[in-house]
C-alpha cells in the first residue's frame, strides 16, 4: 500500500520510516486490501479547526478519519482507503497524564483512525468495546514486531 505522509506539527518528532513500518505491519495484521492511504500528523490548532468544520465541535481530539473507497474485497479498481489526521499533542498530554509513552499513544491513534476507515465505530458501547479490543490486539502485535512509532534517529 502506498502511504502518503504529511507531518505538519512540531510537538512530537516522528520517524517517517517508523510510520511506514507501522502501516505495513498493520496492513498485514488486518488484511487491508487497499492501494493507498494518506496520514497527517497535525497541530492541535489544526485539529480543532477540522473538528469544528466537520463535526461542529471546537475541541481538540486524538484523530479524525475520512474514508474514501469502499472496502469491497472484489474490487477491480484502484482503492484509496482514506485519510487519517492524528494530533500528537493530544497523545503527549494523555501519555503524560497516564504515565504512558507518547509514541505508543500516537501509534494507538493511527490504529484507531485506520480501524474507522475499515468500518469500525465507537459510538455505541458494544461497538466501542469491539473496536478497543481490536486496537489493543493490534497494538500488542505491533509492539512485539517493533513496529510502533519512534523518535527519529540522529544521523
Amino acid at each position: 500500500m502506498k502511504v502518503t505522509l504529511y507531518n505538519q506539527q512540531r510537538d512530537l518528532p516522528i520517524s517517517q520510516h517508523s510510520v511506514k513500518r507501522l502501516i505495513s505491519c498493520l496492513s498485514a495484521i488486518l488484511n487491508i486490501e487497499s492501494d493507498e492511504l494518506t496520514l497527517h500528523f497535525i497541530s492541535d490548532r489544526r485539529m480543532k479547526k477540522l473538528h469544528l468544520d466537520f463535526f461542529n465541535d471546537p475541541t481538540s481530539t486524538d484523530c479524525i478519519s475520512f474514508p474514501l473507497s469502499s472496502s469491497d474485497p472484489k474490487r477491480t479498481t484502484y482503492s484509496v482507503l482514506g485519510e487519517v489526521f492524528v494530533c500528537p499533542k493530544v497523545a503527549i498530554a494523555y501519555a503524560k497524564e497516564h504515565a504512558l509513552d507518547p509514541y505508543e499513544e500516537a501509534s494507538r491513534y493511527v490504529i484507531h483512525g485506520i480501524l474507522h476507515l475499515l468500518g469500525y465505530d465507537d459510538l455505541q458501547p458494544a461497538e466501542k468495546r469491539k473496536m478497543r479490543a481490536q486496537e489493543n490486539r493490534c497494538l500488542k502485535l505491533l509492539s512485539a514486531q517493533g513496529a510502533l512509532l519512534k523518535h527519529p534517529q540522529p544521523l
